[in-house]
């Protein structure tokens, strides 16, 4: 159990985020959910029991005051944040680097990267106050090569990020852990994958990390679905 300990989820409102809320809440967590839109996340606290437990933030990730009030919220709320998952995320277009739209470039950059970047940033006095714990989603695109995809690129970035920021705080407690899933079924896509995890698959990881115990650093988890059976 956790002690009634406080987890902050980015990308919060649904998906990964949410069934990570889902699964936090019912181990006895109190979470703090942060999203762009209002209204799925007032839909999400009252299914998770209300505020008493579940916190609604308005917040644009890709903005520093927007992510510093979020903080400050939460704080006040509950008065610490014991748990950090750096979640937000959005996916790209066709078009490959030669011919894709730049705009959606330009947003996937910024919340992708700049927004992991200011949720670490932003939260890691108050892990450090807690000695807690910080998550991130990658991916496994961030491992590999994928032709024209600039979504790609934006996840080795993240993986980069994580490598770096474990080192930074190497010291101060604070543990890190970075969650690389493959194709997973959530809203990210306009239509199901014919073969993808689960949004839960990936909240079991995350809970899995959050789980162990203090002397326990879980650097990495990559999750890939099992390989479709050959007739």
């Amino acid at each position: 159990m956790s002690d009634n300990k406080v987890l902050l989820i980015t990308g919060g409102s649904t998906g990964i985020g949410a069934a990570t809320a889902r699964a936090a809440v019912a181990r006895g967590y109190r979470v703090a959910l942060a999203a762009r839109t209002q209204s799925k996340l007032t839909t999400l606290v009252d299914e998770l029991g209300g505020e008493a437990v579940a916190l609604p933030v308005t917040c644009d990730v890709t903005d520093k005051a927007s992510q510093q009030a979020m903080v400050a919220t939460v704080i006040e709320r509950f008065g610490q944040i014991d748990a950090v998952f750096a979640n937000a995320g959005i996916g790209g277009k066709p078009g490959g680097f030669t011919g894709a739209d730049t705009d959606v470039w330009k947003d996937m950059i910024l919340t992708n990267v700049y927004g992991v970047g200011l949720t670490i940033q932003c939260t890691a006095e108050a892990l450090k106050a807690s000695r807690g714990h910080l998550l991130i989603t990658g991916s496994a695109a961030g491992r590999a090569t994928i032709s024209g995809s600039m979504y790609s690129a934006t996840k080795w970035a993240v993986s980069a990020i994580g490598y770096g920021v474990r080192e930074e705080l190497r010291g101060t407690g604070i543990r890190t852990t970075l969650v690389e899933p493959g194709m997973v079924d959530t809203p990210f896509f306009d239509e199901s994958p014919e073969h993808a995890l689960t949004d839960q698959d990936i909240a079991n990881a995350v809970m899995y990390a959050l789980e162990q115990p203090a002397s326990v650093d879980v650097n990495e988890i990559l999750v890939r679905p099992t390989p479709a059976i050959e007739d």
